[in-house]
């Protein structure tokens, strides 16, 4: 138990088959063949590099992280985008894992059992940090302990301890997938390193990349923006779209299939009568608050989003609103009802109590049980009048098999539970309100627990308040109502167009999503839409979806597909407005190098309706940043690090927002001697950060499936 206490305080943690005469025997088995094989695909999550992942395996890596995150959180279960978050990650992990894994085998790379046997003597790896074998004196990782808990789990005899056999279980489950990941992690940063010192760097340039650091320059600029000039005065044809998108085409590669959709979404909300009905009801949970009635009870009764926990909390245990309200309001204050729009909730808050108290508490215990509860009672009596008469806490541990080591409590290890009841609730209470080095003689149901606070800190202001909070329902027959008028509408609307020209007759608004993936989890943001997901991604361009009820039972939806842009080049027509904005900004390029023709001074350019501005600190190796334009100009800094000192750039340089001239007032050197070692280790770094994106080109390579869709 103090293990998982220790694993937790860390904070948040750190992802089918086989196939009448001879002839009929022959087609009966080609047939169970082709049910089978159609079976199997139909239970893969994806495939990388010809290599199919069941969803029983997907789920299980899915369990196995979801367990490791509520062990560290000390949670019972995680929220949909957690869960969301989760599934993305071990996707994430799982390709990349297997991308690595295939080309280090090209080349033999390894991760060896010393290797991991290294790491773990050094001790410096973050991961580890969060594991409970952290030797509390020195704060960092200790091995040996590692090696005690293996042993013990392997020796152990788990029929005579059931619960020290679970608990055991959870930690070596949790030390495997670190272990586990640890390998990974190794294996990636090694493979990183190799392709890393294939890009070596060299004296000359380390010296460029020092002297496009350390020159500056001070510049006069010349702007002509291209909004300055009118876009009805430009002429495009289409064959200067058809260049252009011949030009830019590898820009408009696409390597994922992706779909349009046009789409009606209503969500049903409470009616005025539904109000009123909820309205009465927080009436009567206010007057009974107000009367003195028993706050559990009424908290229960009320079926309150936040559950009365009864001892005090601090105001990040609340939801923000009603943590916003706490410190103003004094003790025994009935706050609301009050409606929050944003959580679309009814609220009421009684302040029980208010005090000053630590966020984390240091203490030591030990478990005093026996043949009966009353024997339990009388030892644990003699133990207390033992440690009070000065008795060594750690001599009488060990004497009932236990270490007494000091662990901390957290407000955040009970803050956020469902409930505290019972002997959970009587020990936290006991230990929350013992003074340092006070002790403690707690009696619970089994036996009792000794109990000795070592020391506190974090004093914050803690409360105790109960809190109803109710989501503002709509009813079943404001639900019916909602329902029949938009199954009326869907079945009036039986193509595309209808579905878009009745929605206004019918009260409702088309919106639209271009682009949608197969590895988003929800359509227009929408909760429980994986149905309409399989739908858009084998719909047919101008199919009309049925109609879902999605959402948290709150939404009705019905979609179009209008587009489909598979895996390939995006046509000219799909990318148009992003080559059209690219060609106005060539023929407004070439205006403004007519009108600029012969300009040699930036007078002359001002003459001729530029923006004149001082820019400073100009250096080859950071874009220039104009402010006249708003922009970040690369090409000014080649350009003016091309140009000597006192020199009038002739040319009109082409930016991302003008044409632009200038003249180089001054350049200086930053104070700073070169070290050619220096700069070429700077240079490796570098190299190392362009290596790391090797990922993404071994992704392009393996033809990876991704049907995750289909199942989460």
């Amino acid at each position: 138990m103090a293990a998982l206490g220790k694993i937790r305080s860390k904070g948040v943690f750190l992802v089918a088959i086989i196939a009448f005469g001879l002839f009929a025997f022959i087609a009966e088995e080609a047939f169970r063949s082709c049910e089978s094989t159609s079976n199997e695909s139909k239970q893969q999550v994806g495939e990388i590099l010809g290599e199919k992942i069941s969803v029983q395996d997907f789920q299980k890596l899915i369990d196995e992280y979801t367990d490791v995150i509520k062990m560290t959180q000390g949670r019972d279960n995680l929220t949909d985008e957690e869960l969301n978050q989760v599934k993305d990650q071990i996707w994430n992990t799982y390709v990349q894992s297997k991308l690595v894994e295939k080309e280090a085998k090209k080349i033999g790379l390894t991760v060896t059992d010393k290797e991991i046997e290294n790491i773990l003597n050094e001790g410096t790896n973050p991961m580890l940090a969060q594991t409970p074998f952290v030797n509390q004196q020195t704060g960092r990782f200790d091995a040996n302990m590692l090696k005690k808990f293996l042993s013990e789990y392997k020796t152990m005899d788990k029929s005579k301890n059931p619960q020290a056999a679970e608990q055991y279980e959870k930690i070596y489950n949790f030390w495997t997938f670190i272990e586990k990941t640890l390998r990974q992690q190794t294996l990636a940063t090694k493979y990183q390193n190799l392709l890393a010192h294939c890009l070596i760097s060299n004296p000359i340039s380390a010296k460029m990349a020092f002297e496009g650091r350390s020159v500056e320059s001070v510049i006069q600029l010349a702007s002509v923006p291209y909004s300055s000039i009118n876009d009805n005065k430009v002429k495009i044809t289409e064959s200067d779209l058809k260049d252009k998108y011949d030009e830019m085409k590898e820009q408009f590669k696409q390597f994922v299939e992706s779909r349009d959709i046009k789409y009606v979404d209503y969500k049903v909300v409470a009616s005025p009568t539904d109000r009123a009905a909820l309205n009465k009801e927080i009436s009567g949970v206010v007057n009974q608050l107000k009367n003195g009635a028993d706050v559990a009870q009424t908290v229960r009764k009320a079926s309150s989003l936040i559950n009365y926990l009864g001892i005090p909390v601090s105001a990040k245990a609340f939801p923000q609103d009603i943590a916003v309200r706490l410190d103003s309001m004094s003790v025994g204050q009935v706050y609301g009802p009050a409606v929050n729009v944003q959580d679309n909730s009814i609220n009421v808050i009684k302040l029980i109590s208010k005090s000053q108290m630590p966020d984390s508490i240091q203490y030591r215990q030990i478990q005093i049980g026996g043949a009966t509860v009353d024997q339990a009672r009388k030892t644990a009596d003699s133990v207390y009048t033992a440690i009070k008469n000065g008795a060594k806490f750690e001599e009488i541990a060990k004497k009932y098999r236990q270490d007494g080591q000091a662990q901390w409590l957290t407000s955040a290890m009970y803050e956020n539970s469902g409930s505290v009841e019972g002997d959970n609730k009587t020990y936290l209470q006991s230990i929350m309100h013992t003074a340092v080095n006070g002790m403690q003689n707690i009696a619970v149901t089994s036996g009792n627990v000794i109990v000795q606070v070592l020391a506190q800190k974090g004093m914050e202001t803690k409360y105790d308040a109960a809190v109803i909070k109710k989501t503002i329902e709509f009813s079943k027959s404001t639900y019916s109502k909602a329902y029949n008028k938009f199954s009326q509408y869907v079945s009036e609307s039986q193509d595309a167009k209808a579905i878009e020209t009745n929605a206004g007759k019918f009260g409702y608004k088309v919106s639209e999503r271009k682009d949608m993936y197969n590895s988003e989890h929800y359509v227009a943001s929408i909760h429980g839409t994986r149905d309409a997901m399989k739908w858009i991604f084998g719909a047919k361009t101008g199919d009309v979806s049925p109609l879902y009820e999605c959402g948290d039972n709150d939404h009705l939806l019905v979609m179009i597909m209008t587009k489909i842009h598979p895996v390939g080049y995006r046509s000219l027509q799909d990318v148009k407005d992003v080559v059209k904005a690219e060609v106005m900004k060539d023929k407004k390029y070439e205006m403004i190098q007519a009108r600029m023709k012969g300009v040699n001074s930036i007078a002359a350019a001002k003459a001729k309706g530029a923006i004149v501005t001082n820019v400073n600190q100009v250096t080859f190796s950071s874009p220039t940043f104009v402010q006249a334009t708003g922009a970040s100009e690369p090409a000014i800094s080649g350009a003016v690090a091309a140009t000597a000192a006192g020199k009038f750039c002739p040319r009109v340089i082409k930016g991302n927002a003008a044409g632009y001239m200038f003249q180089v007032v001054n350049k200086t050197k930053r104070p700073g001697k070169f070290d050619d070692k220096t700069e070429e280790q700077q240079l490796s770094q570098q190299a190392m950060q362009s290596a790391s994106r090797f990922m993404n080109e071994l992704y392009l390579k393996a033809k990876v499936v991704d049907n995750r869709y289909l199942f989460f």
